[in-house]
């Protein structure tokens, strides 16, 4: 995941009207309605990817 990567829409209203926020690193602010919200990367899951039955990897 990059550190840049950006939201699509708005978790609360689904608008793509996104603008960063200046209060902290990862927080956004959508023009619509008007809330502020923050994205954070917590981590890998400890299941992992699951092999299929050929062997190869699911993605």
């Amino acid at each position: 995941m990059s550190e840049r990567a950006a939201p699509f829409h708005c978790p609360y209203c689904g608008d793509e009207d996104l603008r960063p926020h200046e209060a902290a690193h990862g927080a956004w602010e959508c023009g619509a309605c008007n809330r502020a919200f923050q994205l954070k990367f917590l981590g890998l899951l400890a299941r992992g990817v699951q092999p299929t039955s050929s062997g190869e990897s699911q993605i």
